[in-house]
């Protein structure tokens, strides 16, 4: 086996014994760049901001009024208070997505509320089962599919114009997904007693 091999090996066998490591670096980043958008925005580092949003554009629509905002009046806004506050907030999805924020608003975070809850959970919950270290039950797969029908209810009724969303209804939704998705994949990726 030559030197290459023998490090993919060791690589590919660290990894196997770590995947709950690597998963839990993974999800704080993903996570946590979101969140450090506004701080830099906030501390005047304005460049390396924008390349975070920049790089969260495609994985989410960042609307404004479906962003929390840090360091502003408010954690939340919507479109008819941005505007009431002199917000030149455009009707076109598209261009209101590019409001990032200011100084007396605060600034939106790179990830939406349902997203930054999804990813959030999703963190916290892998957290918890690598530093648990005993086992947990695995996730029913009919109580799999009930954790999702809230977020997949509160996303179509919205998005076909039944009803409006709201932040707690996204938060709830958001991290009951994420929940549901970790628990199934923590519970059948470690090994079962028999």
């Amino acid at each position: 086996m030559t030197g290459f091999a023998r490090w993919i090996n060791a690589l590919a066998n660290s990894l196997g014994r770590h995947w709950a490591a690597v998963i839990n670096v993974v999800l704080l980043i993903y996570v946590g760049l979101p969140l450090l958008a506004p701080v830099l925005m906030h501390v005047g580092a304005t460049a390396p901001a924008r390349v975070i949003y920049f790089t969260y554009t495609p994985f989410c629509h960042q609307l404004p009024e479906r962003s929390y905002f840090l360091f502003g009046e408010s954690a939340i806004y919507s479109v008819e208070e941005l505007r009431a506050d002199g917000v030149d907030l455009s009707d076109n999805l598209w261009l209101r997505r590019q409001y990032i924020g200011d100084p007396e608003h605060g600034y939106k975070t790179a990830i939406c509320q349902r997203d930054l809850a999804i990813y959030g959970t999703m963190f916290l919950v892998a957290l918890f089962f690598s530093l648990r270290r005993a086992r947990v039950p695995r996730l029913p797969w009919p109580l799999f599919f009930l954790m999702l029908v809230p977020i997949a209810v509160d996303g179509l009724t919205q998005l076909v114009g039944l009803r409006s969303s709201n932040w707690a209804l996204r938060t709830v939704t958001g991290s009951l997904f994420g929940l549901a998705l970790i628990w199934l994949f923590f519970t059948y990726a470690q090994p079962q007693e028999r």
